[in-house]
């Protein structure tokens, strides 16, 4: 008999990462907003968590919760990167990839304690926070293929983008601490 279940809501709680073609100044500003709203919610989660609940996951063959941590600091680095890159070097293509499933089971992907991710996650945030409030309406329209999501992305889309990954982990997160 075949499994019917359908896990869509377990792999996107919060729904698909969506790209709008514009972001108004407003909606920014609230994406923004978001972003540093997650950096106190994870730092939250990371001082009630225990062992046990780093190993939990939100769904069969899902990364755990220790995994998830890293790779939402490693993934906010990349998004930095992604955009310092694309407002300073103007033949930037393609987009620097990476392999997620390949970082997530790297030693300190596994075994790392996610205090250490927490304070990266926040530095780089702050950084990128920081970069994004610089940048002209000229240079939010920036813009790179990205080959995974085979779109153009701008930095105003960067920037949503990077907001719905906060909280789409955050939710994959509370999944698995509900289990």
């Amino acid at each position: 008999m075949e499994n019917t279940f359908d896990t869509t809501h377990l792999k996107f709680p919060i729904g698909a990462f969506i790209k709008k073609d514009e972001y108004p100044p407003d909606e920014l500003a609230s994406l923004i907003q978001d972003m540093e709203d997650s950096l106190a919610a994870y730092k939250a989660l990371a001082n009630s968590v225990n062992a046990e609940d780093l190993s939990k996951t939100y769904r069969p063959g899902s990364w755990n919760v220790q995994q998830l941590i890293h790779h939402v600091a490693d993934i906010q680095m990349l998004h930095f990167l992604r955009m310092k890159k694309a407002v300073t070097e103007p033949d930037y293509t393609p987009v620097t990839l990476i392999d997620m499933d390949g970082w997530a089971n790297t030693k300190d992907g596994i075994n790392a304690p996610i205090e250490d991710s927490i304070l990266m996650l926040e530095g780089v945030t702050k950084r990128y926070l920081f970069l994004i409030r610089s940048l002209s309406a000229e240079e939010l329209k920036v813009a790179y293929y990205h080959p995974l999501r085979a779109f153009h992305i701008n930095q105003a889309q960067a920037v949503a983008m990077s907001s719905w990954h906060l909280k789409h982990h955050l939710a994959h997160i509370n999944l698995a601490l509900a289990n």
